[in-house]
């Protein structure tokens, strides 16, 4: 722990981990949804390279945020809260890391079978994991598109459980993970 931050509070690695995850997630996603409907043209190419790269990313990045998490376990849950959300809080926890190992290795095995290497930042090449398979490029290619929409399902469920904590509950959940609204709340209160 740090000075001035909470007992049952993540640490501020582990914050800037997970938010940082969460920006590159959600543009990663919107980048891969938009350029689907593209036309084949240079901009279309740009952006599939920006969207494998932003995938490399991430998935650099989750290995980071494992590390981090080995050596740091995660504050509690809260005592009062029923058994059945703190099953479905570790269930959706485990299934987002399974997700964020799954997805990026989706598009990489996708992009090896349809024969399209990955040069990380136009620099570094990544090995193809297959060999240039048309029907299993396809079938990778709708894996990857479903895992998606999989990890936009939980992460909306995720969001939307932690805003139900702040707002209905008003336990410390979401004040974990934004420290500076339990702050401004202490604050409030003493005024």
């Amino acid at each position: 722990m740090t000075a001035g931050q909470p007992i049952n509070a993540y640490t501020h690695t582990a914050i800037a981990l997970h938010w940082l995850m969460a920006v590159l997630i959600l543009a990663i996603f919107s980048v891969g949804f938009y350029m689907q409907g593209l036309h084949l043209s240079p901009f279309k190419l740009r952006l599939y390279s920006w969207h494998k790269w932003a995938g490399v990313t991430a998935f650099l990045l989750l290995l980071v945020r494992l590390l981090w998490r080995v050596g740091h376990r995660p504050p509690d849950l809260p005592a009062a809260m029923p058994a059945w959300q703190r099953l479905s809080a570790h269930a959706v926890h485990d299934l987002l890391y399974l997700l964020m190992v799954a997805v990026p290795l989706t598009g990489w095995l996708m992009s090896s079978a349809k024969g399209f290497q990955t040069v990380y930042f136009g620099l570094l090449p990544i090995p193809d994991l297959l060999a240039k398979n048309r029907e299993l490029g396809n079938l990778l290619a709708a894996i990857h598109r479903w895992l998606n929409y999989l990890m936009l399902a939980l992460v909306t469920s995720h969001t939307a459980a932690a805003l139900k904590h702040h707002l209905i509950d008003r336990d410390d959940i979401l004040m974990r993970m934004l420290p500076w609204l339990g702050r401004r709340a202490m604050a409030k209160g003493q005024s």
